[in-house]
């Protein structure tokens, strides 16, 4: 069995584990890869593997170590476990900003021999921090909603956006990112939009189990996608100067248009407002 792009090494394994009606510290020991740290199910734990360790985990599954390496969407492994000599492995707690997300089931059911078990991804990068499928119309921001959402009422999430040829700068992402988030806690200049695009999303999707938080929170990132990566397309033609008023009513109108907004004032204490008085 293959890991998916981006899959992370304790989802894989828990996969590959379960294929063999096995639990993870099974394989492991079969595997002879001395395992320490407390064990248990994705997202909240990750597992990181020595050099020996993932060249047995490479034998066993027949992949090559550096496919299976450039496969697994995992963080380097910490100082004493990559530069260790013997087979070992170490759970460790994942923190909820670095968390996996859920993958897409259609693709998930595609790479499983028997009964799929749900499987956790990195989000790709230079990206806000969701996970969709464009070709099974299922989308996830959050991983404590462990299964994907249906997005097909809500086609604007894949659609191609007019002059995106490439991905926006991390520092115009970053910017974009904080900014529609705050525009969506506080409800302003695409409320409407967004609340419409929550239901929509909550509609099609009517099995989301219940949580720690609301939809309308864990859903935030997904919500704001497109708004999110035109304002960062916007954010990197910005000068590395502040601009002049007529710059910025310029601006301000371009985007507004882009956005599909009859126009844009934003306040003073608006972080978009603060971004075009920041060099």
């Amino acid at each position: 069995m293959r890991p998916l792009p981006r899959e992370t090494p304790a989802s894989y394994l828990t996969r590959l584990a379960a294929a063999y009606h096995l639990s993870p510290a099974q394989l492991l020991d079969g595997l002879h890869i001395t395992a320490t740290g407390t064990a248990s199910v994705p997202p909240a734990t990750e597992i990181h593997l020595s050099a020996e360790a993932a060249r047995r985990l490479s034998g066993f599954t027949r992949i090559p170590p550096a496919h299976l390496a450039r496969t697994l969407g995992h963080r380097p492994p910490p100082a004493a476990i990559g530069m260790a000599r013997g087979a070992v492995a170490r759970w460790q707690p994942a923190p909820p900003a670095m968390q996996p997300l859920p993958a897409c089931t259609a693709c998930t059911i595609r790479r499983a021999p028997h009964k799929a078990h749900p499987a956790w991804i990195h989000p790709a990068p230079g990206l806000p921090r969701i996970m969709i499928c464009t070709r099974h119309q299922q989308a996830a921001s959050d991983p404590r909603h462990p299964a994907p959402l249906d997005i097909r009422p809500v086609p604007e999430l894949t659609r191609p956006r007019p002059g995106a040829r490439r991905r926006p700068m991390a520092t115009s992402l970053s910017w974009a990112s904080t900014i529609t988030t705050r525009w969506y806690d506080h409800h302003q200049h695409l409320h409407d939009r967004w609340h419409t695009r929550l239901n929509r999303l909550t509609a099609a999707t009517p099995h989301i189990p219940p949580g720690p938080a609301s939809p309308a929170l864990t859903c935030r990132n997904l919500i704001t996608y497109p708004e999110t990566l035109t304002l960062a397309t916007a954010l990197d033609h910005l000068p590395p100067y502040p601009l002049t008023r007529t710059q910025q009513n310029a601006f301000l109108h371009q985007l507004a248009g882009r956005l599909n907004l009859p126009r844009l004032a934003p306040a003073d204490h608006d972080l978009l407002w603060q971004r075009l008085h920041t060099r």
